[in-house]
């Protein structure tokens, strides 16, 4: 099985042209296989562009094609209002690629999905996206390093080691249910219980790897919910044991303020609630390809 999308889902790309972001990774996901059903356009609705019909509005896609996801790729400052319109159009399920976003957009966005759309789901902004190998790719991971059958599901906050963890596993001949990538902004969608969670109920997953980074107390969280609600083995990495505090590293949210969001204490939670704790990412890796063959 995966979680949240697989070869069912139907996505909407928002913010399609002829030179867009949104086309070309569209594109890249229809060649993996993924059901690109329509992109929306307010300025070419009607049109057709590679073979996606384009609508001027998501509620229109939604009602021609049956999307039941969508994939947004628009600039920083029209963002938060496309995942307004997704989820107004019964969207359940938005992969927000899109870098930049105002932590204000941002924090008003995800306030009014919890307080008017519950049963959206935004992933991101700021991530990668999902894929579900050999199901469903949604966003901008290459495909040509998932390897699809399980049994290691994968949720991250760096989309760069998203990437590697998929890659070193799909070496050593593990596959993998699905990868999440969450994004490293302030206000993410979807957090690392939410995806831990979804994994536990995932008979298809056997064992899960959880990449972190530095600023915030997500990973903590995390690591109290696998203590008490957790019950398959776990693997992670937490990247930003040099960084020094105060100072931003890559992600807006990737920032220690004082004593606390540090690698070290993250890695100490986890390791407390029963986590392998890798010191980097191949060793990561290595544990999870371990834990696996154990597996039988």
């Amino acid at each position: 099985m995966s979680i949240f999308v697989d070869e069912n889902t139907k996505v909407v790309v928002q913010g399609i042209s002829p030179t867009s972001q949104g086309l070309y990774h569209g594109l890249r996901n229809r060649a993996y296989g993924t059901q690109v059903v329509a992109g929306t356009n307010p300025k070419r609705g009607g049109e057709e562009i590679e073979d996606i019909p384009v609508f001027a509005t998501v509620a229109e896609a939604v009602e021609a094609t049956g999307a039941n996801a969508s994939f947004i790729s628009v600039p920083p400052k029209f963002a938060a209002e496309a995942i307004i319109e997704a989820a107004a159009a019964g969207v359940p399920f938005v992969v927000c690629i899109t870098e930049g976003i105002p932590a204000q957009d941002e924090a008003l966005a995800y306030n009014r999905l919890i307080r008017e759309f519950p049963d959206t789901r935004l992933l991101g902004p700021n991530c990668p996206g999902i894929i579900s190998p050999g199901k469903c790719n949604i966003g901008i991971t290459s495909g040509d390093i998932a390897m699809p059958g399980g049994p290691v599901g994968i949720v991250s906050r760096s989309g760069t080691l998203t990437y590697q963890a998929l890659h070193e596993l799909s070496q050593q001949g593990v596959g993998q249910t699905t990868c999440v990538g969450i994004g490293g902004d302030p206000v993410p969608g979807t957090s690392f219980i939410d995806c831990l969670r979804a994994f536990e109920a995932d008979n298809d997953t056997k064992a899960i790897m959880m990449i972190g980074e530095i600023g915030g107390s997500a990973e903590e969280e995390a690591a109290e919910f696998i203590a008490s609600s957790v019950s398959k083995p776990v693997v992670s990495y937490v990247a930003g044991v040099t960084a020094p505090p105060g100072r931003k590293m890559g992600h807006a949210g990737a920032i220690i303020s004082g004593s606390k969001g540090t690698a070290q204490a993250k890695m100490d939670a986890l390791a407390g609630a029963g986590v392998t704790v890798a010191l980097n990412p191949t060793e990561a890796g290595e544990a999870m390809v371990d834990i696996v063959r154990k597996l039988g």
